[in-house]
């Protein structure tokens, strides 16, 4: 069974890739030219909680995101679907606790990952 700093380890690799080689270190800029900043989420949710999520739920929370300049990148469950890590991109942690709460979706954290690090 994977520790959960295994587990935390396995989402930022991942998020280091997504991100990229050329990325910098702290933030890019965004469409708008604001700074954008990575950010791992932690979730927990009941048992089942997570067995509706669809393309049309998955829509709408995109477009709640929108209106906070958040973007959901994509997310990690355990395998009984009671916890979630997911990497969004956005302006502010405030920023996508704020989607977070438009959406109905609980935070356990929110930790901000400027560092890219690259396994070459």
């Amino acid at each position: 069974m994977k520790t959960a700093a295994a587990v935390l380890g396995s989402i930022l690799a991942a998020a280091s890739l997504i991100a990229g080689a050329q990325s910098a270190p702290g933030t890019a800029p965004g469409a708008d030219g604001n700074a954008v900043h990575r950010y791992v989420v932690e979730r927990s949710f009941a048992p089942g909680a997570l067995d509706g999520l669809n393309s049309a739920l998955k829509a709408k929370v995109n477009a709640n995101n929108a209106k906070f300049g958040v973007h959901w990148v994509m997310s990690y469950a355990n395998a009984a679907k009671t916890k979630t890590y997911c990497i969004y991109e956005g302006p502010s942690a405030g920023a996508i606790r704020q989607a977070a709460t438009a959406n109905g979706l609980p935070v356990d954290s929110v930790t901000e990952v400027p560092v890219t690090l690259l396994p070459k």
